[in-house]
């Protein structure tokens, strides 16, 4: 064997190997430090949109939640009121917000399953919109009546609704809310026809209730809490299957042999689509924490809300139930929007 077959030494192979080896590894760290750098959510101020003015239940809720939530995760919650549209307009604004958990919607059925059984040209998707992360509260409904109605039981209002459908009216917090639906959801169990009057808000039709402008009305337990104590006005039945917490001597409909009036306004906290799901998990494990404890109870029982937390499983199958049960009610009632 001669020097000239022993093959020669290439120092630029070498070199180049390890130039190769050195880029990979700095590729892999550098695609590594992006997942690195990440903060743990929350990081920032979160914005809480609540589709109401200042003022209301749903409000002094929501801004119950949001002082919760602030403590619960560390960072300020910053509450966006932003009323119209039958709450249309809030829930378009988070529906194009950013999926990273920092703007958060607290909605109802007016949003989720009324708006949607009513008006086609929504700027969101009940459905495709959001990642629903819990149900917070429930807040049920009641018939109500002028305390000079010489109706006090559903059975009574069963029959004299059925006896002069042109004589009775009831009052509505607006077309297309959910006292509307419930109203229907009533007379249409009972097999009744009574003319609705829908008002901008609960505070006028209670006003003309309490006046005798309208003989009954569907309200929420939150609004006819006051007036009930006060004498006023009085209770014929609630909308849920069980009694009111706060109203524990007012019966229920299915009590008087009507279970299909079962109905009532939840408040549903949810985030855009496509929110990460570690971020919903956090912000689902928080609200569970909140809900479970005795000052929120005490907070939300205020408000005449009952306490009752449901999961981002359970949030989404509460809207997907309810939504053909709403739009069968609107296409039985002629229900439509403004």
């Amino acid at each position: 064997m001669t020097f000239a077959s022993i093959p020669a030494f290439r120092p630029a192979s070498v070199s180049r190997r390890a130039a190769v080896c050195g880029l990979l590894a700095l590729a892999a760290t550098a695609g590594a430090l992006p997942a690195m750098a990440q903060p743990d959510y929350p990081s920032r101020p979160i914005t809480l949109v609540i589709p109401f003015p200042p003022g209301g239940s749903a409000d002094v809720i929501g801004r119950l939640m949001g002082q919760r939530i602030s403590t619960a995760l560390g960072q300020p919650v910053v509450v966006d009121n932003r009323p119209g549209a039958g709450t249309a307009i809030a829930a378009g604004y988070v529906a194009k917000a950013p999926a990273d958990g920092y703007t958060l919607l607290l909605g109802s059925p007016s949003t989720f399953t009324a708006n949607p059984a009513i008006r086609s040209n929504l700027p969101y998707d009940p459905v495709k919109s959001y990642d629903p992360i819990a149900i917070v509260a429930r807040i049920p409904l009641v018939l109500l009546a002028n305390k000079d109605v010489p109706i006090n039981t559903v059975k009574e209002f069963v029959a004299a609704a059925k006896a002069s459908p042109d004589k009775y009216s009831y009052a509505s917090f607006g077309a297309g809310t959910t006292s509307h639906f419930a109203g229907e959801i009533i007379l249409g169990a009972v097999g009744a026809k009574m003319l609705h009057v829908p008002y901008k808000g609960s505070a006028p039709a209670m006003t003309d209730l309490i006046g005798g402008q309208v003989p009954f009305s569907v309200d929420t337990v939150t609004a006819a809490i006051p007036q009930l104590k006060g004498g006023k006005v009085k209770a014929i039945a609630v909308t849920t299957a069980k009694r009111s917490s706060q109203l524990p001597n007012v019966p229920t409909f299915a009590e008087a042999g009507y279970p299909d009036v079962n109905v009532d306004t939840w408040i549903m906290l949810v985030a855009p689509k496509g929110t990460p799901a570690s971020v919903r998990e956090r912000l689902e494990k928080a609200i569970a924490q909140i809900v479970a404890s005795p000052d929120a109870k005490a907070a939300l029982a205020a408000q005449g809300a009952e306490p009752a937390f449901a999961g981002q499983a359970a949030s989404a199958k509460q809207i997907e139930n309810e939504l053909p049960l709403m739009r069968a009610v609107a296409q039985r009632a002629n229900i439509r929007a403004d």
